[in-house]
């Protein structure tokens, strides 16, 4: 019995169903089992299942799976990416060899003279190989391996290049490849930077995942082509390849799977040549709803009281990469309608919103903060998003924005909510400004969510700090680290919020020029949480962990 014989008897596919995948196999020649897959008839895994059970081929586990150096040293990389399977394991002469394609037999015939060695051809999902391989081999490793092994490149030391073995150099199509890879694969990790560091003996690349920097895995050879690699980017963010003395600043637009994908790239010289960080702007990850910014039920009824307010000042606090940017737009999106005119002033604008007018700030022709905002106020708008104030001439600008009928969004450098207020105090804007204009300020950090794939519970340990107050039986859950977190035990962030609405009996304490202990005593009288309760009450739900709660409200 065939495999679509089989499929058709267990009720997993129909005849019409069938019909139409031959016809795909006939009209495009499309292989029959992969015209089922790419139909949707049938997952790859339960084809794979069925495979398995008609040929007599086991199925295998690669989810975490180990694999010694002696097993991938068995066969050559260049077969391994260009069959797309991956050896397992030895014992005994024998060699298991993980494969997607269960129809391919022949290719373990080739494995066989390659190795010296009887094989045990397994079946695991495309999906599960690739990472194997990533793992292994490195991103790109394929790509590498082309480039050292054909000599089709040349490379061209730094002491000897010239800007046209440069631009000759990054046009080659192995280096298009290469770079393409690097960023795909940081855009599929749900990195938000690249960080490329060249050393004396080694080029580093590294992604920053969840707020947290991570190696990325690519081979050891790709020092080779740091000045081939560094010069692709810079022609891609338009920046000038023969210039490595002094910074430079570019953008490039990508798209990747149907998302739009823009790049902020800034290259700086270093000792041993140009390190590039690129900031992966992916708009499908940062326009969340406010309900997705993890907010409880009290603080997220309040924040929403407050933005639907006519006038004041509402400042979103913390410091940098706490996504405070990502509160605001989220703010904007919540009230943007056809009976509101909503105006931004950013530095840089990193996401385009619709039905919001953005004005870039550029310092080189003098459209500062402060110039943006008076003039867009003679647009007549309701609402006006301020980047960040900086300065006093920023801070005065918003107060007037805000006296004049405006309702005011900003971010500030500041560790808690209650601080905002004696900042803008510290700045030169008298108390009585502040009083009555500021009428919120909410605080923000990012903790990482444990995992779901390997989220597991058991009783706090004896690092648990004092203030967290387990009660007797109480449970607390760790990641214990899997291939979908890459080991760490965290998958995604979510945010701690002290939200600090400015009441009479703040506003009072504010007019006093009242310290910021002051103000916490008085704000916790009328119901504010501080960041570090909010993060026990998440680590409480089994959203995060106390480790992470204590790294990030230590002051």
């Amino acid at each position: 019995m065939n495999i679509a014989d089989t499929l058709l008897g267990d009720g997993l596919l129909t005849p019409a169903q069938l019909d139409q995948a031959m016809a795909l196999h006939r009209t495009q020649g499309v292989r029959l089992d992969r015209a089922l897959v790419q139909l949707g008839f049938i997952s790859e895994n339960r084809l794979l299942e069925v495979a398995g059970k008609v040929l007599d081929i086991p199925l295998a586990n690669l989810t975490d799976l180990s694999i010694d150096s002696e097993t991938l040293r068995s066969l050559p990389s260049k077969f391994v990416f260009r069959k797309r399977l991956v050896p397992v394991s030895k014992q005994n002469g024998t060699l298991s060899v993980a494969t997607s394609d269960a129809f391919d037999m022949n290719v373990f015939d080739d494995i066989r003279l390659l190795s010296g060695l009887n094989v045990q051809p397994l079946l695991a999902p495309a999906e599960e190989i690739e990472k194997i391989i990533k793992s292994h081999y490195g991103v790109g490793g394929d790509t590498i391996d082309e480039m050292v092994g054909t000599g089709e490149m040349e490379v061209v030391r730094e002491s000897a290049e010239s800007s046209e073995d440069l631009l000759e150099l990054a046009q080659e199509a192995s280096v298009i490849k290469l770079v393409n890879e690097i960023i795909v694969e940081a855009v599929h990790e749900r990195a938000s930077d690249i960080h490329i560091e060249p050393y004396e003996h080694e080029l580093s690349i590294r992604y920053r995942i969840d707020g947290v920097l991570q190696p990325a895995s690519v081979p050891p050879q790709i020092h080779q082509f740091q000045a081939a690699i560094i010069s692709r980017i810079k022609i891609l963010a338009s920046l000038n390849i023969a210039e490595k003395r002094l910074p430079q600043d570019g953008r490039i637009k990508f798209q990747i799977g149907g998302r739009q994908i823009d790049v902020r790239v800034s290259v700086i010289p270093m000792l041993f040549g140009e390190g590039i960080v690129m900031r992966i702007l992916d708009k499908a990850s940062v326009l969340f709803s406010l309900t997705d910014l993890g907010m409880d039920t009290d603080t997220f009824n309040a924040f929403k009281s407050l933005i639907e307010r006519p006038h004041g000042i509402i400042l979103v606090t913390g410091p940098t990469g706490s996504g405070k940017t990502t509160t605001l737009y989220a703010a904007l999106n919540a009230i943007i309608g056809p009976e509101l005119k909503v105006l931004t002033v950013e530095d840089p604008v990193e996401y385009h919103l619709q039905g919001v007018n953005q004005i870039p700030v550029d310092q080189r022709v003098g459209m500062t903060f402060e110039r943006g905002l008076r003039a867009i106020l003679r647009h007549d708008p309701d609402v006006v998003m301020i980047g960040e104030i900086r300065d006093l001439e920023t801070a005065r600008a918003a107060i007037q924005a805000s006296l004049t009928g405006h309702l005011v969004l900003s971010t500030l450098h500041t560790n808690d909510a209650a601080s905002a207020p004696t900042r803008l105090i510290d700045m030169g804007i008298e108390p009585y400004l502040v009083s009555s204009t500021l009428i919120g300020a909410m605080a923000q950090r990012l903790v990482r969510k444990i995992c779901p794939h390997c989220k597991t519970a058991g009783p706090p340990n004896a690092s648990c700090p004092a203030d967290f107050a387990a009660v007797s039986g109480e449970m607390v859950h760790h990641g214990t680290g899997c291939a979908a977190c890459r080991q760490t035990g965290y998958r995604g962030r979510t945010g701690l919020y002290e939200l600090m609405i400015v009441n009479e009996a703040i506003s009072d304490k504010v007019m006093q020029r009242s310290t910021v202990s002051e103000l916490i005593r008085v704000a916790r009288a009328n119901g504010l949480r501080l960041l570090r309760e909010d993060g026990w009450l998440k680590v409480r739900r089994g959203i995060t962990t106390p480790e992470e709660v204590v790294t990030c409200t230590a002051v």
